[in-house]
């Protein structure tokens, strides 16, 4: 009876250590996107993609990463001098070979100064959900999906 509880108890508690490795290494994947807009670039980040992936933003489709960045968020972060994440939290759920994210923040963009030298800033609630898979040993984001409100 002792060696089944032993058993049994081994095996929860290795599946539990194996649960909380994959969930690390799925916040680090978001984190480390997170980090690169803060920093106002997308080096880096398109390892965290797969190349079909599909990226949706406050009810547009934007299609593979690599299209948002070229057509949307790319141009933008251009004219941005700071973009900041405040109130962050992060929720993952990971049944392998799939993770998913629930992501909910406050965002500051400040814009650079127009000709009239005028900085515009931009301050809003914030929700993102991420679907991610283990490929080749590496979690990716297969689909993301953004919105934002303003802030009452």
């Amino acid at each position: 009876m002792l060696m089944l509880l032993l058993i049994t108890t081994s095996q929860m508690f290795g599946q539990n250590v194996n649960g909380e490795i994959e969930k690390e290494a799925v916040l680090k994947v978001m984190k480390t996107y997170k980090d690169a807009l803060q920093s106002l670039t997308t080096e880096g980040t398109f390892k965290l993609f797969t190349k079909d992936s599909e990226v949706f933003e406050s009810g547009g489709v934007e299609g593979s990463y690599a299209n948002y960045i070229e057509h949307h968020l790319g141009p933008e972060l251009g004219h941005f001098e700071k973009f900041e994440f405040s109130d962050y939290e992060i929720d993952v759920k990971v049944d392998t070979p799939y993770a998913f994210t629930t992501e909910t923040y406050i965002y500051t963009i400040v814009l650079k100064a127009d000709e009239k030298g005028d900085a515009r800033t931009i301050k809003k609630k914030g929700v993102a959900t991420s679907i991610l898979k283990k490929v080749d040993g590496d979690w990716k984001i297969i689909k993301m999906h953004s919105s934002s409100r303003n802030i009452k």
